[in-house]
């Protein structure tokens, strides 16, 4: 198959050249993102491969349509920037990535925890100043606090397995219970218990119209105070406006992110020399008691490893007309 890789990072092309090594599939790569507005001829390819910063709207599936793209495959679990019901009226096919390394993000997630906690980012920087006081960075025993996990997914059920392993109380919101985290003491609640009785809470959801501002004003009121909330998940999850007034009353003791709304004017490029236009995050990055990842949770040499194989798979099965374990239908 000829395939247009686009959004190319310069970390990936060496994992994907190496899953493909046995398939033999022409792979084109492109660091410019794919969308409506673009202007790279797709003629000729058999398929486009995005990342979640691609905007697949009902305008580009109709002109990835004209070109006869057959199959557009994502290099990551969400979905939600492609429109699937224009994809299937045109009868192109949606492919994903829906679990490469849980443990990558769920180890990230902890890290967060960890690191607002016990403000090891803040002695680091202190110590190579040979600044060796104490002041400010005092913390609190992860033994024993109750985490609300949001999501049990494979992610989620990874994050719950680290928290029992810290001895934790893991009190776990999701439609589907997972009887295997049942068993080691995982109990599921409503949102609103997992909200009220959480010290740490870890947001593994997938965004849907449903979860979508999960966390806004209303959430926020009803979080205990000082409540640690961390988001390895998507960044439509949390309203950013209501998050940074929860900040301000402390209502909201701790937050960590490793995505943003609005990242993809942000993340996976260097602005040190540039005027960050976006206030929201200003504003978040002026808390002392916020800390902010660029989307690299999922950044380990397994991950990427996985990435690229099971992509490099959903072409293969897609050439040879196999069914698409990873195809998504709604």
């Amino acid at each position: 198959m000829k395939i247009a890789i686009f959004s190319t990072k310069y970390y990936e092309r060496e994992y994907m050249d190496n899953a493909n090594t046995d398939a033999g599939h022409q792979l084109t790569y492109f660091e410019s993102p794919l969308n409506a507005h673009s202007t790279i001829p797709l003629s000729g390819f058999d398929a486009v491969c995005i990342q979640l910063s691609d905007k697949i709207d009902k305008e580009t599936v109709t002109a990835l349509s004209k070109q006869n793209v057959r199959l557009i495959a994502l290099r990551n679990a969400g979905f939600d920037n492609v429109d699937i019901a224009a994809a299937v009226q045109h009868k192109i096919a949606v492919v994903r990535v829906p679990a490469y390394s849980p443990q990558a993000i769920a180890e990230h997630a902890t890290a967060l925890i960890l690191t607002l906690d016990r403000k090891t980012h803040k002695a680091y920087n202190r110590v190579r100043e040979n600044n060796f006081s104490l002041q400010g960075l005092l913390g609190f025993n992860l033994y024993g606090k109750t985490v609300g996990v949001l999501g049990t997914g494979k992610i989620g059920a990874a994050f719950c397995n680290i928290m029992i392993g810290f001895g934790c109380r893991v009190l776990a919101c999701d439609i589907k219970e997972s009887e295997a985290l049942k068993a080691k003491g995982v109990t599921y609640h409503t949102f609103e218990h997992v909200l009220q009785n959480s010290d740490i809470i870890s947001l593994h959801c997938p965004l849907n119209a449903h979860t979508h501002h999960l966390f806004d004003a209303g959430a926020f009121a009803r979080i205990k105070a000082g409540t640690m909330l961390i988001n390895t998940g998507r960044g439509g999850l949390i309203n950013t406006k209501d998050a940074i007034d929860a900040l301000k009353s402390k209502q909201l003791g701790y937050l960590g992110i490793d995505v943003y709304e609005g990242e993809e004017n942000l993340f996976f490029k260097d602005l040190s020399e540039s005027v960050i236009q976006d206030d929201a995050i200003e504003r978040l990055m002026s808390f002392n008691n916020v800390l902010i990842t660029p989307h690299q949770a999922f950044f380990t040499k397994e991950a990427l490893g996985e990435i690229a194989k099971i992509t490099i798979q959903n072409f293969t099965a897609f050439e040879n007309s196999e069914a698409l374990e990873n195809e998504v239908l709604s």
